[in-house]
């Protein structure tokens, strides 16, 4: 399914809506890298299409992507958390709206940027039930975790030179003491973007990407189907 545009609190918002074949499922939003919602993004949906998903990704940047690093830091920090929000909500609301959308609620993936996005979402959207985050890096300070309503599944590599394992360590440490179900995966010898078969890092590795995919469609079609 093409490019949408979809209702949230702030008026109405862009995004890639993909749609199984079965046209029946559960549901998730999917939040990009600091790119955009580039062909990356559009490809995941589609995949998540493809295991049976309905997978919605807001377009944050409203359109713009980029493929040079200095340029994506400054959409990263020019984002306002507040439109990021409706933009979240109401993707997860869109979703949960549809006919032949299954489960009791709606879940979140995200990777890097959008990882950290994943996170908040869980903390912040009352449909989001689970989430997935990808290599966690969120640069805008941090959500309530104690208003996660889920469980919460992590993908960290060991050599990611931006999230260090140390830190994805100590926010595993901050989500558990709030109270969310974690479990964080550490992939040996993992790059930062080690998902991304189109990543400019040269970090991409086909195994981890492949092992830990099936982690996350079995983790999401677990927690969502209830």
């Amino acid at each position: 399914m093409p490019d949408i545009e979809f209702p949230t609190s702030g008026g109405t918002s862009p995004g890639y809506l993909a749609v199984p074949a079965a046209e029946h499922g559960p549901a998730t939003i999917v939040l990009q890298e600091w790119w955009g919602l580039d062909e990356h993004i559009r490809s995941i949906c589609d995949r998540l299409a493809g295991e049976g998903f309905f997978a919605l990704a807001p377009d944050l940047f409203r359109g713009e992507t980029t493929t040079q690093p200095s340029e994506a830091e400054q959409k990263m920090m020019a984002l306002s958390m507040d439109q990021v929000e409706k933009d979240m909500c109401g993707a997860a609301e869109h979703l949960k709206s549809q006919p032949g959308v299954e489960g009791s609620g709606v879940g979140s993936l995200g990777f890097c940027l959008g990882g950290g996005l994943s996170v908040w979402a869980a903390a912040t959207c009352p449909e989001i039930t689970a989430a997935v985050s990808y290599y966690y890096v969120m640069p805008h300070g941090k959500p309530d975790f104690t208003k996660i309503k889920g469980p919460i599944l992590g993908h960290f590599g060991t050599n990611d030179e931006f999230v260090p394992v140390e830190d994805a360590k100590k926010l595993e440490s901050e989500l558990r003491d709030a109270g969310a179900e974690v479990t964080f995966h550490f992939y040996e010898g993992g790059g930062h973007a080690f998902f991304n078969d189109t990543n400019r890092l040269g970090t991409y590795d086909e195994a981890l990407a492949t092992e830990s995919w099936g982690r996350t469609v079995d983790f999401l079609r677990s927690a969502l189907s209830s």
